[in-house]
């Protein structure tokens, strides 16, 4: 690729190529009009013309299509070499219609003068004739729409280089004067406008590819949850990271809400797997709890509902999904947990001060169901959990929990996860410098980025 930017910067030694074309004479030999031509090779290169003999039944790079009007080959094309001394073929077309004919996938580059004349009626692919009929550019047009992955060289009369010039605007890659096409102008012209149409056709994929990306993040941005917790004096915070490169999503999903009633609803899941199906129901199932707990279900009633909700929009009976979910009761003090084959979250009691009165640990978990999509008939049982005053609830995926820890086999799992934010806490870190903490030191256990999704809740009561 940077060879062939750099062509295209060589190209354009002017404005609009007008460099290369005004050149013409000093590009070709000292002695182009004593050398005599080849005689009777090609069609297209009539006798005594300059230019370096090509190599008989030598393999070809490069294929030119000529497209100009006149019978008797007025315009001089001589014999033409590429970068490697191959010879490159011309092809000749007298019109527009002869010249879809002969414009095949191994045509690199279109010769067009700019005198052929229109075709008297234009097809109904022509609506730019139909608009302009009196256009000087409309047989210009017509191909660029004809061939939009060919280069394109203008051919146009010695001195127009208004034409020329416009020619380029619209979409040509260079122009060149008739009269003054000699080999090696001509030869290097090709090549360059080859190159910078490569060139030019990698940077438009590329800012294609940059747009979808940038609307794929608005997309997947969109999809991340805001959390619901207008009036309610809890704090949240969350970390999220997609195990997929350069993604914004994984199947990791959350939620938080805050009914009417005052209760405060959280939730936490992980589809099995990390690419944009599992990311895709994980939104799925996040947008169907929110409602289903705003139309006032909870516990084993909502997880049942879910596990339809799954079957239904899985690609595969394979696939399952653990849920966590928590509603707390709007006094604070107490909630009420259901597990779904997902990691128990960790509780924190405070005193009156930042310090904790008890040790960070797991909630009960002995009485957890199922992941979703398991089992058809599975039950899932509310378990209620005293809060307290003041505390502290984190809600994680797996993926905080199995990380390895160096270069060994051994993962971190619940009981070292435990530990790890019981010395955070220790030093001082809460809320979102907790999550990040975490994180990141799961991360370094790990020895570099996590394969696996991650996403951490923390929900703050001061007493």
């Amino acid at each position: 690729m940077e060879s062939g930017q750099a062509h295209a910067v060589s190209a354009s030694s002017g404005p609009s190529g007008e460099g290369a074309a005004m050149n013409a004479s000093a590009l070709a030999p000292a002695d182009n009009s004593k050398t005599p031509g080849p005689t009777g090779d090609r069609a297209t290169g009539p006798a005594g013309l300059p230019g370096p003999a090509a190599q008989p039944g030598g393999p070809t790079n490069l294929t030119v299509l000529l497209i100009e009007d006149d019978p008797a080959g007025s315009l001089n094309v001589p014999e033409l070499l590429d970068s490697t001394g191959k010879p490159i073929r011309v092809r000749t077309a007298r019109n527009l219609t002869e010249a879809q004919r002969l414009l095949t996938d191994d045509v690199n580059c279109i010769l067009l003068d700019l005198a052929l004349p229109a075709p008297a009626r234009p097809t109904d692919t022509d609506t730019e004739a139909a608009d302009c009929p009196e256009d000087e550019l409309f047989v210009l047009k017509h191909v660029l729409r004809l061939a939009p992955r060919h280069a394109v060289l203008a051919l146009t009369d010695s001195g127009d280089v208004e034409r020329g010039t416009e020619a380029v605007r619209v979409g040509a890659q260079d122009y060149l004067f008739r009269d003054e096409v000699d080999g090696r102008l001509l030869s290097r012209a090709i090549r360059y406008a080859v190159e910078r149409k490569r060139s030019d056709t990698a940077e438009r994929r590329l800012t294609e590819s940059k747009l979808r990306a940038q609307e794929n993040a608005r997309l997947e941005r969109g999809l991340l949850p805001t959390p619901l917790l207008e009036g309610s004096s809890l704090r949240f915070a969350a970390r999220y990271r997609p195990g997929r490169s350069r993604a914004l999503l994984g199947g990791d999903f959350y939620d938080t809400v805050r009914t009417p009633d005052g209760t405060v609803h959280v939730m936490i899941g992980d589809v099995c797997g990390h690419g944009p199906d599992e990311a895709a129901l994980g939104v799925e199932l996040r947008i169907a709890w929110r409602a289903l707990t705003f139309a006032g279900l909870c516990g084993d009633e909502l997880l049942s509902t879910l596990q339809r909700v799954l079957e239904h929009e899985r690609e595969s009976d394979e696939i399952f999904a653990t849920l966590c979910t928590v509603d707390i009761a709007p006094d604070g003090r107490r909630a009420g947990l259901c597990l779904a084959g997902h990691p128990a979250p960790l509780i924190v009691r405070h005193g009156r001060g930042i310090r904790p009165t008890q040790p960070a640990d797991l909630l009960p978990h002995d009485n957890g169901g199922p992941a979703l999509g398991l089992l058809p008939n599975a039950r899932w049982p509310r378990t209620q959990i005293e809060l307290g005053a003041a505390w502290s609830l984190m809600l994680y995926t797996d993926g905080l929990i199995e990380g390895r820890i160096g270069q060994g086999k051994e993962r971190l799992g619940q009981d070292g996860m435990v530990e790890m934010v019981r010395r955070q806490l220790a030093e001082g870190l809460r809320g979102e410098d907790l999550l990040r903490a975490a994180v990141n030191e799961v991360r370094d256990l790990n020895g570099g980025e996590l394969t696996d999704d991650v996403a951490v809740l923390l929900l703050d009561r001061e007493g």
